[in-house]
């Protein structure tokens, strides 16, 4: 009981040490400088199930027809028909393979199609672009503190090991092992007893 009482001090003397704020602020400034800025577009979609359907969904759409009412009324794709084919942001290299070639280098305003897929022939617009925003120190503190904690124990476990060998039970009991089977000694030979001839009466 006491050695595991003095365990737990030693692992929660670590784990406090490697997740201090300093450490913290100093992993998230890493993470900053190593991030890579991802630009996120904006797209909204119409699929129609022929080319000659697109081709006609462009023809309204250079009318002057808002984008958001064709795709009400002529998109064949029911998850955004009804939120004018909004798509969202997301970035080019999540989006089908067809719509980030078509996307790449558009500006915001932007139509484009008509771009056969495997569910029909889409039409995209461009609504926006943005630089991904990084998260802030506090969003990403929970994600930083699992890391250095993990780190911590890694590392004391590592050096335990180093030093003597570390011996893990899972349900925190201890087995004796089986001792030799002893042989149960031989029980002593009889001892052999001679009767002495009568003597002949003279």
């Amino acid at each position: 009981m006491r050695e595991r009482i003095l365990g737990d001090m030693l692992v929660e003397k670590v784990v406090s040490g490697a997740v201090s704020e300093q450490a913290v602020e100093r992993l998230y400034a890493e993470q900053q400088r190593l991030a890579r800025a991802t630009e996120e577009v904006r797209v909204r979609l119409i699929l129609a199930p022929t080319k000659e359907q697109a081709d006609a969904v462009l023809g309204v759409l250079g009318q002057g027809a808002a984008f958001e009412a064709v795709a009400a009324q002529r998109s064949i794709d029911d998850a955004t028909r009804y939120s004018g084919g909004d798509l969202g942001y997301s970035t080019l290299d999540v989006l089908p393979g067809p719509y980030a070639a078509a996307l790449q280098g558009q500006t915001p305003g932007a139509v484009v199609g008509p771009i056969q897929t495997e569910t029909g022939w889409a039409v995209l617009k461009v609504e926006d672009r943005r630089v991904e925003t990084p998260p802030t120190l506090e969003q990403a503190r929970p994600q930083i503190v699992r890391y250095l904690t993990y780190e911590g124990v890694r590392q004391l476990l590592e050096q335990l090991r180093g030093q003597a060998e570390v011996e893990i039970s899972l349900d925190g009991a201890k087995t004796a092992p089986p001792s030799a089977p002893v042989e149960s000694a031989a029980p002593p030979a009889a001892q052999k007893t001679s009767a002495s001839p009568a003597g002949n009466a003279s």
